[in-house]
């Protein structure tokens, strides 16, 4: 009788043991493979960039590209739409090869005036300008420094 307990013991271990696995292994594959649900006014905004082919027409100083300066991806250049994300999630329109970005880390967004605001979204590390931590939508000149994790940032025009 004691071998038959034994042996139901080292069964029930085991399965909760794989069972510790497998929500482990979830939750791995969820920060990594993390798609953001699209909600109703995600849709609209889409469907309404896709209507329009044409980006609006911008003045001459006018912010215009994303400089990456420091960090693995150092050197590439991007060119500014009205609003991004940036993070590691390949849902995101600037993904960073970095460890301290979270999936979904921060987005930028251009304002009706033209100015740019960098909203860290819950990230773990942070967002910065000016080494300074974003705890509200700031906003981002030419002559601010942006850091995502290790990777240091600029606006350009």
């Amino acid at each position: 009788m004691a071998d038959l307990i034994v042996t139901l013991l080292k069964v029930a271990f085991l399965a909760v043991l794989w069972l510790f696995v497998l929500l482990v292994a979830n939750v791995i594959r969820t920060d990594l493979f993390r798609v953001a649900p699209v909600g109703p006014r995600e849709k609209g905004r889409a469907s309404a960039a896709v209507r329009s082919p044409e980006p609006p027409k911008r003045g001459r100083n006018e912010l215009k590209v994303l400089a990456i300066d420091t960090g693995p991806q150092a050197g590439a250049r991007l060119a500014l739409v009205d609003e991004f994300r940036i993070g590691r999630s390949a849902d995101c329109a600037l993904i960073l090869d970095d460890d301290y970005v979270s999936g979904d880390h921060a987005s930028l967004a251009r304002r009706s005036g033209g100015e740019w605001v960098v909203t860290d979204l819950g990230s773990t590390n942070g967002t910065f300008v000016n080494e300074v931590r974003v705890v509200t939508p700031t906003v981002v000149t030419a002559a601010d420094s942006l850091r995502i994790g290790r990777t240091q940032m600029r606006l350009e025009t």
